[in-house]
């Protein structure tokens, strides 16, 4: 299905105008034929004055029925669109700011009139769901074109090594064209709600939570250093070309992707917090007994050096154990003087 864009319609104050006349004309009209039609009964041999009764008749079927033709105008404010149609068939679309008329008998289309997603401008307060149905009147049949902020809901997913992640996502899209938005699919707001969800899954099972040896997140056979935490920034745009894949058939176009919740899941969270932990005490720890391994080897040699004390080998390492303890104990050392001889 092709876009088709109604162009030269912005005539509608000149219709309105027009049609509020014709019913001031018509109800004129009225009384005139009244009038004319009540003098030739009175008159001698008078009868039904054919000019009159004509008259009266065209006027009241517009009285009655000139409201149809209303019903072609149309009012769009800027960044909307309306899809229209003819007895089933697609005229075009109206894209523009303006004040337009079209066939009287044209009707909008809008499948995703009614849905409501969890996003910037089309949020309904009281629902909590992704998806929350409202009444058509407030909703209309009038398309967005401003970009807008899809907040789909927290997944929990599996990453690449089988651990449950908690994981949401904010998409910042728009509709680029109408006519695949209403035509191809059926409801294009439900459709790209459901591929988010998708390409999300799809993305996430790929890369751990965090970086883990031997993991290849690329596909290249070659293993990284790619993760959720480290790699947000490279796992959102696969996520928004995976969801653009997806939705291009739909005349939608994803702006941006952006990862705005992530965390293990609650049943795995305290395990995993503690591995953390174990993980950062261990590399703490190694980091002092590189340290103090360093100034028991400078103490060595600046003793050497100035000649302050001859010590032999079992001097030598009871002094290194002692400065050892000292420097890698967890609680201030506890100095014990010796008044005595060393031997």
């Amino acid at each position: 299905m092709e876009e088709k864009i109604i162009k030269g319609h912005k005539n509608g104050m000149v219709m309105l105008l027009l049609f509020l006349a014709l019913y001031v004309v018509a109800m004129v009209g009225l009384v005139w034929g009244i009038i004319r039609e009540e003098a030739a009964e009175s008159a001698w041999f008078g009868g039904p004055d054919p000019l009159a009764v004509a008259v009266i008749v065209v006027c009241i079927a517009w009285l009655a029925l000139g409201w149809i033709f209303l019903c072609g105008l149309k009012v769009l404010k800027p960044q909307e669109a309306l899809v229209l149609t003819l007895f089933g068939k697609y005229v075009g679309t109206l894209k523009g700011e303006g004040f337009y008329y079209v066939n009287p008998f044209c009707s909008g289309v809008n499948p995703a009139a009614k849905t409501r997603l969890n996003q910037s401008g089309d949020v309904d307060g009281g629902g909590k769901g992704v998806s929350v149905k409202v009444d058509a009147e407030t909703a209309g049949k009038r398309i967005s074109l401003k970009i807008m902020t899809l907040n789909n809901n927290r997944q929990k997913i599996n990453d690449c090594l089988g651990n449950p992640v908690e994981i949401g996502i904010a998409v910042m899209w728009r509709v680029v064209d109408t006519a695949k938005a209403v035509f191809d699919v059926d409801n294009y707001k439900e459709y790209l709600s459901l591929q988010c969800d998708s390409a999300l899954r799809n993305i996430v099972r790929i890369y751990p939570y965090d970086v883990a040896p031997n993991v290849d997140t690329t596909g290249d056979g070659i293993a990284d250093e790619g993760s959720l935490r480290g790699s947000s920034e490279v796992v959102a745009g696969r996520i928004k070309d995976e969801i653009q894949s997806k939705v291009a058939q739909a005349g939608l176009e994803i702006i941006e992707a952006r990862i705005t919740y992530l965390a293990y899941a609650p049943e795995i969270a305290a395990v995993m917090l503690q591995r953390q932990q174990a993980s950062a005490i261990i590399d703490a720890r190694k980091m002092i007994v590189d340290g103090a391994v360093g100034m028991v080897e400078m103490a060595l040699e600046r003793l050497s050096e100035k000649q302050v004390v001859e010590l032999d080998e079992e001097r030598k390492a009871a002094m290194v154990s002692n400065l050892l303890v000292v420097l890698c104990g967890n609680r201030d050392a506890q100095p014990v003087v010796n008044s005595g001889s060393l031997y």
